[in-house]
């Protein structure tokens, strides 16, 4: 993997810029004698001197090129013509701000001409100029990407600009007849290709440029950057962990509905509500299998809660599950496919309260740096217990559906975030009480503050509810008449302070609040949390 000074400027480092800067010359040359311009049909000595000026270039007479060019532009100093290979006389004769100055004034007078695009951006390029190269490529790209050595061009500019999926794209899009330029792209292509986290098609793209070239200056550093790669996979760890303890206060422990005059509602009211409380958690993550693009990882959590002042609501949670993913990369897109199962058994108190089966298929893209779609199906197999002791209608047991998609748009290396999505889930339980088409709307953001690196987080989520039979149960002055509808809001804001020793310490608020047509089902849980974060 690239180092991080080398990341952050989008330059080789000090070991490969000697080659780079070798290489870019013979670049420069190619690019601006690999695309000439036709020559219009002018009548008047202009254009007698221009095509003479023509001949004695490719003869490499560059000095009566030039004169024959002077001459051209004393009868038109506007002929764009002669503009344009003065410019790649001067190139030729390595005067590149003569070139670019003769360049900018042919550009002026046709700015749509795409060869003079190519060649001034071109010259800006060698001139290390690349905020003033890069539109003028980047429009000769999006007209004739084929342009030979164009690709290199392009890519080079976005990968120094941080797009490395753009540059991939260019990489792999273009074409270049010259061996240095060919090996170029390929070093580059693996360096973008270890950025993005795929270390087999790195190595591939680094294998490329060794077997182009195995004499080249360029060989040393492909060889010791490959070295870097294959070290970094091997090294990866394998074993992830994170452990939390904290405390909260919910105001709504037992779920309890809000006042309304419904008497099964007054009857609840009486009860306690709030408690101050302790939590805990560990999870364990181990990559047992990695080979090439494939990862399988077995997954092991505990999560518990102890109500200070309700015990008989706390929670226990343990979850095991085992995942695989496939990492791949097309027409410079990055892309995963993953698929996970995971059990999990849950208690309330010291009783048995549910048990779930989840499988989980997925795929997200990346589709560049800013934009990266995730969307997932999922069924989920519920089996709550003691539910034999309760109505027919009231069984909550059964499979849950569910499609999905988040996407995130991604500032400043990831810094900061916005996040859009939706699901529609569809509850298919025992009991027809429970029955329910859902459609939920996502929304959240992340940003990062500049003091002390303290990440700000907010989720929003809005669930929609219509239970598909009218309610059994309630309201209990007229049942089995009414269908339950309900919307639920979620929000979730945390603020994340990073500490040393892999700790982090994080404020949290969760509010849950439920507004139903039928009384019973309406509540509101607020509950705030302080954590302390342990990561391996």
């Amino acid at each position: 993997m690239p180092s991080e000074p080398a990341r952050r400027s989008g330059i080789p480092s000090c070991g490969q810029r000697g080659v780079f800067w070798a290489a870019l010359l013979l670049v420069a040359g190619a690019a601006i004698s690999g695309a000439p311009r036709s020559v219009a049909a002018q009548p008047g000595e202009a254009s007698v001197y221009v095509n003479q000026a023509i001949i004695a270039y490719e003869e490499k007479a560059y000095e009566n090129a030039l004169a024959a060019l002077g001459k051209a532009l004393q009868f038109d100093p506007g002929n764009v013509d002669a503009l344009y290979y003065t410019g790649l006389v001067y190139v030729a004769t390595g005067q590149l701000n003569r070139a670019s100055e003769a360049l900018e004034t042919a550009l002026r007078r046709e700015p749509s001409d795409l060869a003079i695009q190519f060649q001034l951006g071109a010259v800006y390029f060698a001139q290390e100029k690349y905020d003033e190269a890069k539109p003028l490529l980047e429009r000769v790209f999006a007209a004739k990407p084929r342009v030979d050595n164009l690709g290199y061009y392009v890519g080079f500019l976005r990968y120094r600009s941080k797009d490395y999926q753009g540059a991939l794209r260019a990489f792999r899009t273009g074409t270049s007849t010259d061996p240095d330029i060919q090996q170029l792209t390929h070093f580059y292509a693996g360096l973008a290709l270890g950025v993005l986290g795929l270390p087999e098609q790195a190595k591939a793209e680094l294998d490329d440029v060794l077997r182009l070239q195995p004499g080249s200056r360029l060989t040393g550093p492909a060889e010791r950057l490959l070295g870097a790669v294959t070290a970094a996979r091997e090294g990866e760890r394998r074993l992830h962990a994170e452990v939390r303890v904290g405390g909260f206060y919910d105001t709504n422990v037992p779920v309890t509905p809000s006042a309304s005059g419904d008497p099964i509602v007054t009857a609840l009211q009486t009860g306690k509500k709030t408690s101050f409380g302790e939590l805990g958690s560990l999870r364990l993550d181990y990559a047992f299998l990695r080979k090439g693009p494939w990862e399988a990882t077995g997954t092991f959590s505990v999560f518990g809660t102890y109500n200070n002042d309700l015990p008989r609501f706390n929670i226990f949670d343990v979850l095991g599950g085992v995942g695989g993913a496939y990492r791949g990369i097309m027409n410079g897109t990055p892309y995963q496919v993953g698929l996970q199962y995971a059990y999990d058994y849950v208690m309330l108190g010291s009783d048995e309260f549910l048990q779930r089966n989840t499988v989980v298929p997925s795929v997200a893209v990346s589709w560049n740096s800013w934009n990266l779609t995730a969307a997932q199906l999922r069924y989920q197999s519920k089996q709550f217990a003691n539910q034999e002791v309760l109505p027919a209608s009231e069984n909550r047991s059964g499979p849950n559906y569910m499609a999905g998609f988040v996407h995130l748009f991604r500032f400043a290396e990831d810094k900061h975030l916005l996040k859009v999505g939706y699901q529609f889930d569809y509850d298919d339980t025992h009991g027809s009480d429970y029955q329910y088409t859902g459609n939920r709307a996502i929304a959240g953001a992340q940003y990062t503050l500049p003091w002390w690196a303290i990440r700000l987080n907010g989720d929003f989520d809005v669930h929609l509810r219509d239970y598909r039979h009218q309610n059994q149960i309630f309201p209990v002055t007229n049942p089995g008449t009414v269908k339950r509808f309900d919307t639920e809001y979620n929000f979730v804001f945390t603020a994340t302070l990073p500490l040393p020793h892999n700790l982090s310490f994080s404020a949290v608020y969760q509010g849950d609040w439920n507004n139903a047509n039928i009384d019973v089902y309406t509540y509101t849980r607020n509950v705030g949390t302080l954590l302390l974060t342990w990561t391996y």
